[in-house]
């Protein structure tokens, strides 16, 4: 055996096994979900699917407020992507692009806003949504969300690698700013607005605690809040639970199974940036 081909199946093994570590969570979680809960607490709760009980998903489905939460989190997180990303495309056009007083100094401002914790910032958000009297609404969700430095880090790269001279021939056709940005750079830059719109919306779907703080009723919960009231008098509902985790995660699942190769490339370009 050549040195490179047990550096193949030793890399190949170690991908196994870190695959098997990051799926059995989810194996286990269906394996919970399958069983009725007094054998749960009897039992525990087992790693075989010995067990089609499908009880926990019935009363997820019919005494919670599941779809509720799903319109919630598909909203505010469909709103959050779309603004972040035409906010930040147009943020970065012009620090790109444009030129005018404290261009370098705010563009700065821009990557220095990496170092402030955002939980750091939840006590003044909060005050000031109850004080715009968006506390336990949509726009009370979205707003603290709309700040994502990566977006504007990423789209400048990518404006200031465009050649100049397509830049001046458009305005030498009588083409503004906006035909600019919107008919000719993004058009060029169709897969990185994909791959930034997949981090950013799964982001806004994952966020739990500002959602948390800031919806005060369970109509107005998302899916991440929403998983932590299924708790009875009795204690902790442990298959239901498990059932709404894993409907929960059903979403983020299957656009990760399409939209992979999407996925893969926001994974890289945060990590590039943040490194």
């Amino acid at each position: 055996m050549t040195a490179k081909r047990a550096r193949n199946i030793a890399f190949t093994a170690i991908v196994l096994i870190a695959a098997l570590i990051w799926i059995f969570p989810l194996y286990w979680a269906l394996t919970t979900s399958l069983r009725s809960e007094n054998r749960i607490v009897s039992e525990g709760a087992g790693l075989l699917i010995d067990e089609l009980n499908f009880s926990a998903y019935i009363s997820v489905l019919s005494n919670s407020k599941l779809p509720i939460w799903y319109l919630n989190s598909v909203g505010t997180s469909l709103i959050t992507t779309v603004i972040v990303l035409v906010t930040g495309m147009m943020c970065a056009y012009a620090l790109s692009q444009l030129e005018f007083p404290g261009r370098r100094a705010l563009y700065l401002l821009v990557v220095a806003s990496f170092m402030v914790p955002v939980p750091a910032l939840y006590v003044a958000q909060f005050v000031l949504m109850n004080d715009l009297g968006l506390v336990n609404t949509w726009w009370g969700i979205i707003l603290p969300q709309l700040i994502v430095p990566v977006v504007v880090i990423v789209y400048k790269q990518f404006f200031d690698a465009i050649p100049k001279e397509m830049r001046e021939a458009v305005l030498l056709d009588g083409g503004g700013e906006f035909t600019l940005l919107f008919k000719l750079y993004l058009p060029l830059n169709w897969g990185i607005t994909a791959a930034l719109a997949i981090i950013t919306f799964i982001s806004a779907w994952n966020n739990f605690f500002w959602p948390f703080l800031i919806a005060t009723s369970e109509g107005m919960m998302t899916i991440p809040v929403g998983i932590t009231q299924v708790n009875d008098s009795f204690g902790v509902a442990y298959a239901r639970m498990m059932a709404l985790a894993l409907l929960a995660a059903a979403p983020v699942i299957i656009g990760y199974m399409i939209f992979q190769k999407r996925v893969t490339e926001a994974v890289m370009i945060s990590a590039g940036v943040k490194g």
